[in-house]
């Protein structure tokens, strides 16, 4: 017999634990800037560590306080979406969606190639690029709750729609191009010119993204053919009973409510689109500005009337779709982060109410069920932030970075860089912050890089992959709990699913390390 495996919750308290006992054995010691020959410069220090004790029953508390950001944009997206749930919009969206599927299956194209699965693909591609290019991290939360019920009624499993979504933007984090937050500043760091090395990272998301998607295919058709073979099949029953709903017997109508909605909003719209006539977009380092506002607020208001004429269950997708597009707009054109994201979503939650004619007590009771059904999810969040929390609270974190960083000395090129990319590795699994560690280990490790003869872009690639594979594994990192929180996969049945998949993206990584040594590049 074997034994029941521990609860996410349980996991990740031993991995506090375990931490706090590392804070008595581990020598204390933090890295300090000093001026040095006038450049200042990151120095490590010996200190007396903080040994961990009762701190690890605070963990939950600064956990919380850690990842209060994370922990309020799920709760707010979670209600937001239970609002639109009850109008049975995305049940109808998504039932729309998979008859035009059918009917493209008529093409022999399509059908030899499957629908689905070129489905599959361009999604993966697009979250990719926004991996890619503006680091999309956070903001896969809340399309899970769009993409995993999707994936459950094209026959796969919820698995499969976080691959499609938070894989593939980790895969796109992974083999960024544009990336400002990793490329932009661990090359700043690194007295390099931004964003230089373009062709050959350019290669290397091709690659990763290969390989990325031919492997979830593969799973999805796994699945596709025996449902029961999934890990999440009996977790699944949750988003199974969600999408059972009787579609075809729904009641199209469009209340005078939703009227009023899409007025209201077109007038706001064209109030903001008189103050931000044209938003400056930024792409990596390049920017061009074009008039987002007014082409997004005469598309809203085109699609509005269209999709009020059908019904109200269209209008509440098409708030949906321009809710997406003006994140997307937010984020590029304006900056905007969890918080502005959250509060778009949570606009779009109570305009969704409103539409169905909910009076404000039923938009409430709708909201907090959807806090309390996506409470978990956020309590997980909290708790694993106190991971993190117990090794810096025990002055551990950069002992353990300098010790990695001395067993360089000595090695040869390619030894170094491997090395390198392995202790990024190792450190993102307590440092999942990419900007963080860049801004820690790039001013040790490049001037490293310099004494040996290693090209110091072959350098911030290494930092490049080490930080974007485990990503997608450690506990942790807030987006990932969150992910599977939303999701309600189990982490033990998520890293049971995930690693042999992160084996061949950390070896893939190893082999797309060489040419930056061994090859004239352009930019390295």
């Amino acid at each position: 017999m074997f034994k029941k495996v521990p609860h996410t919750y349980v996991i990740i308290f031993y991995i506090i634990i375990l931490a706090a006992i590392m804070t008595w054995f581990i020598p204390g010691g933090e890295y300090v800037e000093q001026e040095i020959a006038g450049q200042k410069e990151l120095v490590f220090q010996n200190m007396e560590s903080q040994a961990q004790t009762w701190q690890v029953f605070g963990a939950l508390f600064k956990g919380f306080d850690r990842q209060a950001g994370i922990i309020v944009f799920i709760l707010m997206i979670g209600g937001a979406f239970w609002i639109m749930n009850d109008s049975k919009a995305i049940d109808v969206g998504i039932y729309s969606f998979l008859k035009f599927t059918k009917k493209l299956e008529r093409w022999k194209f399509f059908k030899a190639l499957g629908v689905q699965n070129i489905i599959i693909t361009l999604v993966m591609i697009m979250f990719s690029i926004f991996g890619a290019v503006f680091g999309m991290s956070e903001e896969t939360i809340a399309f899970i709750i769009i993409l995993v019920p999707l994936a459950i009624s094209m026959g796969y499993d919820s698995i499969t729609g976080v691959c499609m979504v938070f894989v593939a933007a980790g895969l796109g984090f992974a083999g960024a191009v544009l990336n400002p937050f990793t490329i932009g500043i661990a090359q700043g760091l690194s007295n390099l010119p931004l964003f230089s090395g373009f062709e050959y990272r350019l290669f290397c998301w091709a690659v990763i993204n290969s390989i990325g998607i031919i492997w979830v295919l593969r799973y999805a058709n796994k699945v596709k053919k025996n449902p029961e073979s999934s890990l999440v099949y009996t977790d699944d029953e949750y988003w199974r009973k969600r999408s059972n709903s009787e579609v075809e017997n729904i009641n199209y109508h469009t209340p005078v409510a939703a009227w009023v909605v899409f007025v209201f909003i077109s007038l706001c719209l064209a109030v903001f689109t008189y103050f931000f006539p044209e938003t400056e977009m930024k792409i990596g380092k390049s920017s061009t500005t074009l008039p987002m506002m007014p082409i997004a607020t005469g598309l809203f208001i085109l699609a509005g009337i269209f999709a009020l004429r059908k019904s109200v269950h269209f209008f509440v997708l098409n708030l949906l779709l321009f809710t997406i597009l003006f994140l997307i707009i937010g984020v590029m054109g304006y900056g905007w982060y969890i918080m502005e994201i959250a509060t778009l979503f949570f606009a779009m939650g109570i305009f969704s109410g409103i539409a169905m004619s909910n009076n404000a007590n039923q938009i409430t009771k709708l909201f907090l069920e959807g806090v309390k059904d996506i409470m978990s999810a956020a309590l997980v969040v909290g708790l694993a932030g106190g991971i993190i929390v117990i090794l810096e609270d025990g002055k551990v974190i950069d002992t353990i970075l300098f010790s990695m960083s001395r067993s360089m000395e000595g090695l040869g090129q390619i030894a170094t860089v491997s090395i390198m990319y392995l202790i990024q590795n190792v450190i993102n699994i307590v440092i999942p912050s990419g900007s963080a560690k860049a801004a820690l280990t790039m001013p040790i490790m490049a001037p490293f890089s310099d004494l040996i003869g290693l090209s110091r872009q072959a350098t911030v690639m290494a930092f490049q992959f080490g930080d974007g594979f485990t990503n997608m594994i450690t506990p942790t990192s807030g987006v990932l709990i969150g992910v599977l929180g939303v999701a309600k996969i189990p982490y033990e049945k998520w890293v049971k699913w995930i690693t042999p998949f992160m084996i061949v993206l950390i070896i893939l990584g190893f082999l797309l390390l060489i040419p930056t040594v061994t090859m004239e590049l352009n930019g390295f």
